[in-house]
């Protein structure tokens, strides 16, 4: 899943959040075996592509999606099910505090989990989107990984077996 950062358009609308110091703390979060800052950037870029595909407000998915994951609280056993259910409202407390936001953008951030959450519910059709583009990007970055893990794996067994010839 390639960004194009040298899309000049794209790079303009999130440019403020991506040089806003307490939003790039978030690098320092692991976030399916990533960090949260990459899963916001591709969240946001696939957001912004589809939404400028089908006609929608794309500036309001650009930035709705970057900051769809703007917590610092970090997932733990014992945490990751009520984290789950509250880190839209703790995303958008921290997005309101640092950047003007419209009542779109606030409902992208709000209603990312759903349908998995359904505490606040998509309003908009951009908000659909990032919703979907942030599952599909999970599941993008958890087939990615199986597949190094997989990878990781057959490469010990072919080491194993070769000793053995």
């Amino acid at each position: 899943m390639k960004i194009d950062f040298d899309n000049y358009e794209y790079k303009e609308i999130v440019k403020d959040i991506l040089n806003n110091r307490e939003f790039k703390k978030i690098e320092l979060c692991p976030h399916h075996k990533i960090n949260r800052l990459v899963h916001s950037k591709r969240v946001s870029y696939y957001s912004y592509k589809i939404c400028k595909k089908l006609g929608f407000d794309y500036v309001s998915a650009a930035r709705g999606g970057m900051l769809h994951d703007f917590f610092l609280n970090r997932y733990t056993a014992k945490n990751t099910n009520k984290l789950i259910r509250n880190h839209p409202k703790i995303a958008s407390t921290n997005a309101k505090k640092h950047f003007n936001l419209n009542k779109k953008e606030i409902n992208i951030i709000e209603s990312h989990m759903f349908p998995l959450v359904v505490k606040i519910k998509p309003k908009y059709k951009e908000s659909y989107v990032v919703a979907f583009a942030d599952k599909l990007v999970w599941g993008y970055e958890k087939f990615v990984r199986y597949c190094k893990e997989i990878s990781f794996e057959l490469g010990k067994s072919y080491i194993y077996l070769s000793r053995d010839i």
